[in-house]
């Protein structure tokens, strides 16, 4: 006679924060490929663009294009200047630093930057 158990895995949540005090759940934090983004629909009907970069740090911001005022900032390449996390936009390809939301081609526009956690 065979038995066979299972070992339950447990798998980190990944959380952000909408606004101060708040948190809600994403996704498993396994399931984010790092250099690649999924798009995340916030309480109030806004999204985010949620990323892992290739050293496993995770990174939130608006995912509206304000250049196009299209949702896709989470299909973007990501990438690095000057050792800055950055997404470049898949349209027009400005590019938005993932801590602070700046774009590093145009010192006048920002995208919202969220705080990231797993639980």
């Amino acid at each position: 006679m065979t038995t066979l158990t299972t070992a339950t895995l447990t798998t980190a949540m990944l959380e952000l924060s909408p606004s101060p005090g708040s948190w809600m759940t994403v996704c498993e934090e396994s399931r984010l490929t790092p250099g690649r983004g999924v798009a995340a629909l916030l309480p109030d009907g806004r999204q985010a663009a949620v990323f892992r970069d290739r050293s496993g740090r995770m990174y939130a911001i608006d995912n509206r294009d304000p250049f196009t005022g299209a949702q896709v900032l989470s299909r973007g390449l990501v990438g690095s200047a000057d050792g800055r996390p950055f997404v470049a936009s898949p349209l027009l390809k400005q590019r938005f630093d993932l801590e602070t939301g700046r774009c590093l081609d145009d010192d006048e526009v920002a995208v919202a930057v969220y705080p990231v956690r797993a639980v």
